[in-house]
């Protein structure tokens, strides 16, 4: 078999004496073999990278006998096969033929009577003439002597029986490049050190590198995103910190105990909360006096309640889940404050945000799905009122590009008092509800170790409804999910929660725009 050296020495000293290559097919080893197609474009490749050469393609169509095709050029036809096997004189029964040709019998019997070569003679079959000539035969010995026929429409009938594909057949015309030589020249594939200390690297080849391809497509944002990045923004110019949301396997103690939320509530119940089932429980708590703590006030009450008279178990705190909320995140980060205050002698106001995803054991509907995102913003500080909620959210959601808000009065178990925020749209002409907000109780923040007089304003709202307020999308699920359209993701313009875009363009406000 011929090396990549001896082909290139070939085509080289070819193109010498001859100036150029018609059509590699042309070209044979010194044994008169025909040279590999792979091994013919690889030295090609190489010599053009050098310069040495240049090629065009040449592409044509051939065709070339299948395995049946194979078989019929070297031992008949199938309806040459069936006129052989019938005796001249006393003819064949069928059941005969069929045993003696196998499959053939069938497919020839057909052609041997539309032929006229053979006739049925009750249950035999005779002769019609004294002899036939193999057409098939002879077709196929042409196609595979030459790669075609003469009659297209032989090809078609024969590629139709499936004795004939069609190749597509690749091959090159050589010419002499600006830098062909009969010594091939090793070039360098890299600028080594040596070269630069030496100057060799000035009169060095180099091997050309191959930049071709098309440039990667940059990343894109989704709209969720967006909207989350405005939001931080938001929470960063106003002063505050970040809380840690990858913990989205929680204990049921910070979702819902270290909240005062009951351990009977609906909330907690399976067909509303994820609960894990391997590992089912932890007992990784807090110290085991705040523990009692909340154990006392939820049996007994304290701090000025009453609790809710319950025998408190901590086989229901111990039961992990997804987190239901990102307050779960909130208690934590207000026990860990408690205790630095404990640990300083001093209080310090804090002012923590999270925007992460939490779950709902809920039916997926257009506006609803099982996983979502929540915003949250903590402000702990001494002598806080509702009224420095109120004023607060005003700020917080002119920052939105949400100036006329209202509260409506709420129940929450671990906010009081709590208010639900809304917003008057006026392209919907309504007010919409946009989140809830409340003060949380003494239950929860002086079982933790706060002061009495440390108060602590919350407020929280989903990501997903004003994202597709913005976005103006109708169904969730075209925001999340396998139905989300890819050139929508690529597409959607740079969110501004203090521009109007979207579904806020809708009636009055699209003649303002």
């Amino acid at each position: 078999m011929a090396t990549s050296e001896d082909i290139q020495t070939l085509i080289l000293t070819t193109l010498d004496t001859q100036g150029v290559i018609e059509n590699t097919d042309s070209l044979k080893t010194a044994d008169g073999n025909a040279i590999p197609y792979l091994a013919v474009v690889g030295v090609l490749n190489s010599l053009a990278s050098k310069e040495m050469i240049t090629y065009t393609t040449i592409e044509r169509d051939q065709f070339k006998l299948t395995q049946e095709g194979n078989e019929i050029a070297d031992s008949g036809s199938h309806e040459a096969k069936v006129f052989n096997a019938v005796n001249p004189v006393s003819g064949i029964a069928i059941a005969e033929l069929a045993k003696l040709l196998g499959a053939s019998a069938k497919i020839g019997q057909g052609k041997a009577f539309k032929n006229k070569w053979i006739k049925k003679d009750g249950d035999k079959l005779v002769r019609e003439v004294e002899s036939i000539i193999d057409q098939t035969q002879l077709d196929a010995l042409e196609i595979r002597n030459t790669g075609t026929h003469s009659k297209p429409a032989t090809l078609k009938d024969l590629q139709a029986r499936k004795h004939v594909e069609k190749v597509k057949l690749i091959s090159y015309k050589v010419a002499k490049g600006p830098k062909f030589s009969l010594k091939i020249e090793k070039q360098a594939t890299d600028l080594t050190a040596e070269m630069l200390a030496d100057g060799s690297w000035k009169t060095q080849t180099f091997k050309k590198y191959n930049f071709a391809g098309n440039p990667p497509e940059g990343g894109h944002l989704h709209p969720l995103m967006k909207v989350r990045e405005e939001f931080r923004k938001i929470f960063f110019e106003l002063g505050f910190e970040e809380m840690p949301t990858n913990k989205y396997v929680e204990s049921s103690f910070w979702n819902f105990d270290a909240l005062f939320q009951p351990q009977q509530h609906p909330a907690r119940d399976a067909h509303d909360t994820f609960f894990l089932l391997d590992p089912a429980t932890s007992n990784h708590f807090p110290d085991k006096e705040y523990v009692q703590r909340v154990k006392d006030v939820h049996s007994h009450g304290g701090y000025g309640s009453i609790g809710y008279g319950y025998d408190w178990k901590i086989e229901e705190a111990e039961k992990l889940l997804l987190r239901t909320h990102t307050t779960s995140v909130s208690s934590n980060m207000l026990y860990r404050l408690a205790q630095e205050s404990k640990a300083s002698g001093s209080f310090k106001p804090a002012k923590f945000f999270s925007i992460d995803r939490v779950y709902r054991n809920e039916t997926v509907d257009a506006t609803h799905l099982a996983e979502f995102h929540q915003v949250e913003g903590v402000i702990a500080d001494k002598n806080l009122t509702l009224g420095d909620l109120i004023g607060f959210m005003e700020i917080f959601f002119e920052k939105m590009g949400v100036p006329n808000i209202k509260f409506k009065p709420a129940f929450n178990p671990y906010t009081e008092p709590s208010m639900e925020i809304f917003s008057w749209h006026p392209g919907l002409e309504k007010w919409v509800e946009l989140g809830n907000s409340g003060m949380f109780r003494p239950e929860m923040l002086e079982a933790m170790g706060l002061d009495p007089d440390v108060r602590v304003i919350a407020w929280g709202l989903g990501l997903e409804r004003p994202t597709m307020i913005k976005y103006g999308l109708d169904n969730i699920r075209e925001l999340l999910g396998h139905k989300v359209d890819l050139d929508m993701i690529q597409s959607n313009p740079a969110c501004r929660l203090d521009k109007k875009m979207g579904k806020e363009l809708v009636g009055k406000d699209a003649v303002d725009a």
